[in-house]
């Protein structure tokens, strides 16, 4: 029997060119709508292979931190020898004319997204159809459970997840201890019994032999009271991987601006005290040590992002488009208690849990590590939130050691000038309650293991 007149047709549920069409314009006008795409959509999602073209195009502009715009499609297609139709063009150009930016870019990543799993369904039923016709004498069992396995990643799981059979476990399980029986065995033989790093380094060497460094999809707490080197932690530590180790890094700062930013570097990277170099009382031969630091920093991976009016949801983006145009691995966040709050009726223990929620699937869903900067009470107890804790993988405090414990504790007589501690309150993957002396000079801006007097 042929379809009625006006009755819609398989392709209508299967194709949306309309919503394809607006998600592209949408690319065409802003950047919220080129990260949201970035994450959520894939080239395998666009029914018009024109329109699979077009993306792919703009996502290579995007990647590059070049704003895909109709002028730049036309000479990024013109040099991959794409878009030699003229058909192609006029529908390019109809794109970016016709179909403006878009405030509901989520709703049609939506609408594009659902249609490109109807399609797969589609194929599933072609498929297991197809499989019954030709398999008539095949197990039934077997057919079903496999059917209904494919089913499953279709309907219920998301597109990353995916469910570990006994055999997938037992195969991870061998491979990771294969691993570490032959990480083990190197160390032993090339690296004198000392554990290589499995993540970022810290910037202090006793923290790295504990945690082993920072690791991709962590969350990291480090928690002070005011005026005790929060954000002197978090240069130090951004020195370590940004410069040091050539790793890119971004560094949300809420408080400062960028000079006070920049006048700090000097200070870290020159070792020249902090008040000096901000008043300019520096000699010639310092200024050039300075500037020499300064030439580090230039070739360093630290991206900087004043953002006194930051929320979850502009750090979520922030920290995608970075990860897609520079491949960050680490973000820190200085610091939470000035993030704007996610709702103004909830009490403030609540909306810091939110935030730092938010931020661990971030560092999940990215493979980032991302360290957040926090408030302690006088007693060193998390502001607004004890629950904070349970939501990171590691949680650092940074305390003043009191001068009567230099004086009485003998442990502190075998290092030389130690001021400070790093406590690992929390360690998901090692030890904790272990208390790190450390050398932090308030002048120079500069943090380091406190050294024993033996070496």
């Amino acid at each position: 029997m042929s379809l009625r007149k006006n009755e819609p047709s398989m392709e209508d549920y299967l194709v949306d060119l309309e919503s394809e069409r607006r998600v592209l314009s949408s690319m065409l006008h802003s950047e919220d709508a080129c990260i949201e795409v970035y994450d959520l959509l894939s080239n395998a999602d666009f029914y018009s292979p024109r329109h699979a073209t077009i993306f792919d195009l703009s996502i290579s502009l995007f990647e590059r931190e070049i704003r895909p715009t109709l002028v730049e499609l036309l000479k990024e297609g013109h040099s991959l020898g794409v878009f030699t139709n003229p058909r192609d063009i006029e529908e390019l150009k109809y794109i970016v004319e016709q179909y403006i930016d878009d405030e509901n870019i989520k709703y049609w990543i939506k609408r594009v997204k659902d249609k490109a799993r109807l399609r797969k369904f589609e194929t599933f039923l072609k498929r297991n159809m197809q499989l019954l016709v030709e398999q008539q004498e095949s197990d039934v069992e077997q057919v079903l459970m496999a059917a209904e396995e494919e089913l499953t990643n279709l309907t219920a799981l998301e597109i990353d997840d995916k469910i570990d059979s006994p055999a997938d476990m037992a195969s991870l399980g061998y491979s990771e201890v294969e691993r570490r029986f032959l990480r083990l065995k190197e160390i032993r033989e090339l690296h004198k019994g000392v554990l290589p790093l499995d993540g970022l380094p810290t910037g202090f060497d006793n923290l790295n032999h504990i945690t082993l460094g920072y690791k991709a999809g962590d969350l990291i707490i480090l928690g002070a009271q005011t005026g005790h080197g929060k954000t002197s932690f978090a240069l130090h530590t951004s020195r370590a991987i940004a410069v040091d180790a050539r790793k890119n890094l971004l560094y949300l700062n809420t408080e400062m601006s960028r000079e006070q930013i920049a006048l700090r570097w000097g200070s870290i990277l020159s070792q020249i005290d902090h008040d000096r170099v901000r008043s300019g009382d520096i000699s010639e031969t310092e200024l050039s040590i300075i500037l020499n630091g300064y030439s580090q920093l230039r070739e360093s991976g630290f991206y900087s992002y004043p953002c006194p009016n930051l929320t979850p949801e502009k750090a979520i983006s922030i920290a995608r488009k970075f990860k897609a145009q520079k491949g960050i691995e680490m973000m820190i966040v200085d610091y939470v208690g000035r993030m704007d709050k996610l709702d103004p009726k909830l009490q403030e223990w609540q909306i810091l849990e939110q935030i730092v929620k938010t931020l661990k699937m971030l560092a999940q869903n990215l493979k980032i590590v991302v360290m957040c900067l926090v408030q302690l009470n006088p007693d060193g107890s998390l502001q607004g939130a004890k629950r904070m804790k349970n939501e990171c993988d590691l949680m650092l405090k940074l305390t003043p050691i009191p001068r009567e414990e230099l004086e009485e504790r003998e442990e502190l007589k075998n290092y030389i000038n130690p001021n400070y501690y790093i406590h690992i309150d929390k360690n998901r993957d090692g030890r904790s309650g272990v208390r790190i002396p450390i050398t932090f000079d308030l002048q120079k801006q500069i943090m380091g293991d406190a050294r024993r007097v033996d070496e």
